[in-house]
């Protein structure tokens, strides 16, 4: 019985897809969604001229923003979503987030926008499937 589904977003059009997949599941277990966007840590941008530091309130954008994006023209009225912004290693969040809060099921997209643009199976995708002790679909 699904109670709990994650689905980890960067965005990108296979993230939608894998809440559309999920948002199919809750209304079958009428179970909930937890959206979850993972910040990595303020970045720090360095070379011999310039050193630029991206900011926790530039972060909190950004995850503002693609949360927003992800669920642009989706229909989520009648499913219970939680929306979450966390930051740290995304593979290592999301799998911490399966353990700490008992997700059942996590659904991803099998590429996201990543270091170099669609290189994630992707890597963080890869990662959770080998490594959650609950089942991940990979949507395409």
């Amino acid at each position: 019985m699904l109670k709990k589904i994650l689905v980890a977003t960067d965005a990108s059009e296979y993230s939608r897809r894998a809440l559309k997949t999920a948002l199919e599941f809750a209304h079958e277990f009428n179970a909930q969604v937890e959206l979850l966007f993972v910040m990595p840590g303020p970045v720090v941008y360095d070379s011999s001229v310039y050193a630029y530091r991206v900011s926790s309130e530039q972060i909190e954008q950004q995850g503002e923003f693609v949360l927003k994006a992800t669920l642009e023209g989706i229909d989520i009225s009648d499913v219970t979503l939680i929306k979450k912004k966390l930051q740290g290693k995304p593979a290592s969040i999301i799998l911490k987030e399966v353990e700490n809060e008992h997700i059942d099921l996590v659904v991803m997209g099998s590429h996201g926008y990543g270091a170099i643009a669609g290189s994630l199976l992707g890597s963080v995708s890869q990662h959770v499937l080998h490594r959650a002790k609950c089942p991940v679909l990979i949507v395409k």
